[in-house]
């Protein structure tokens, strides 16, 4: 058998033939439109950034939102080399493990601090941890709308409390809920430093911060940088100026008398346990003194599981002065000035101020 092979008629071949060259051809034609649109488009683009080059941001500052400025407005972003500066990521980390240890027994795990406290739910919580205030406000808030106002009542709160003690305000709702590191941060450090935090924020830290105003329709960029914290003495003892600071300043002839008078104190009630004190900077830094001490001049035996009768860590070290802490608030005293990684961390000012406290309570013990 033989096949038959079907025969195209040559009409019906030119035919197609003409149609695909007429579809490609309109194609074609399209596409070098489109494409000659765009070199167009490109070209204008390039004149204007020629033109207004000197008041443009370089392409590494400008986000989307500066286009949407206001006349006059102006907007700040962190400078992405400040972003990668080893102290400011330790900054970052400090106040993260901070929030999430004050926060535990909410079951908040705060891991972003752009991502996580923008929409004021962590900020409310944190407030009310460390201030003892309950805010009115929703607890659940999906729309922005929401979002802002509950921010509105959290700042007020926080700017009622901070701004009397002299901070200057350096956030915004509009700031936070952008999710704009700069304020965020600005923000907690002042709460730490305000509710004396039990932490102990990296020294110096500094960040270049990108500035973006709008005038006569141009964008213009200023860099300036900003201190976010200073050292650890003016930082935590910002409100508590007293006559340690005035002895250590003014008269440090005097040290070595207020020193041997504090010795001989403490000695005269841990001598009853076989022990003594000769360097108030480094026996009283892991807390076992503090605590032992405490027993004495209340009259109680402090049982041994309460704290670490040999500290290894940091950690357990600052768990035996806090200790001590508690139990000098048990017994009437004041909660002290000083905090116990800095007793831990061998600062003498802080040192001084615990065992002066104690001894103007209880010099007249036997």
């Amino acid at each position: 058998m033989s096949s038959i092979t079907p025969v195209r008629s040559p009409t019906l071949q030119s035919n197609k033939m003409k149609k695909e060259e007429s579809f490609l051809g309109k194609l074609g034609g399209t596409l070098v439109r489109k494409k000659r649109a765009k070199e167009v488009s490109d070209l204008q683009e390039e004149g204007k950034k020629a033109i207004n080059s000197p008041l443009l941001p370089t392409s590494t500052d400008l986000h989307p939102e500066d286009a949407l400025l206001e006349e006059n407005a102006e907007r700040s972003m962190l400078d992405p080399a400040s972003r990668e500066d080893p102290k400011f990521k330790e900054l970052l980390r400090v106040l993260i493990d901070w929030i999430n240890n004050e926060l535990e027994e909410e079951r908040i795990i705060v891991k972003d601090l752009e991502e996580d406290l923008y929409d004021g739910q962590v900020l409310q919580k944190l407030f009310e941890k460390l201030s003892g205030r309950k805010l009115n406000v929703a607890e659940v808030t999906q729309s922005e709308i929401g979002q802002k106002q509950k921010l509105q009542t959290v700042l007020e709160a926080v700017n009622d409390l901070l701004r009397p003690n002299g901070w200057a305000i350096e956030w915004s709702v509009d700031a936070i809920h952008s999710k704009n590191l700069v304020p965020i941060v600005f923000l907690l450090v002042a709460l730490a430093m305000h509710f004396q935090a039990p932490i102990r924020l990296p020294e110096h830290v500094s960040i270049h911060v990108i500035l973006v105003k709008k005038r006569d329709g141009l964008l213009q960029t200023t860099h300036v940088t900003k201190e976010l914290t200073t050292t650890t003495e003016m930082m935590m003892g910002r409100f508590e100026r007293d006559a340690f600071d005035t002895l250590l300043d003014h008269a440090p002839d005097k040290l070595n008398v207020v020193k041997k008078s504090l010795i001989t104190f403490v000695n005269k009630h841990l001598n009853k346990l076989n022990l003594e004190v000769t360097e108030l900077e480094t026996q009283f830094a892991d807390g076992v003194y503090l605590v032992l001490l405490m027993g004495l001049l209340e009259g109680y035996f402090v049982p041994l599981y309460n704290f670490f009768l040999t500290p290894e860590s940091f950690e357990q070290k600052v768990h035996n002065v806090s200790f001590a802490f508690e139990l000098m608030q048990d017994g009437g005293l004041k909660k002290p000035k000083a905090r116990p990684e800095d007793v831990v961390n061998l600062n003498l000012k802080s040192t001084l101020r615990v065992l002066y406290n104690l001894f103007t309570n209880y010099k007249n013990a036997d």
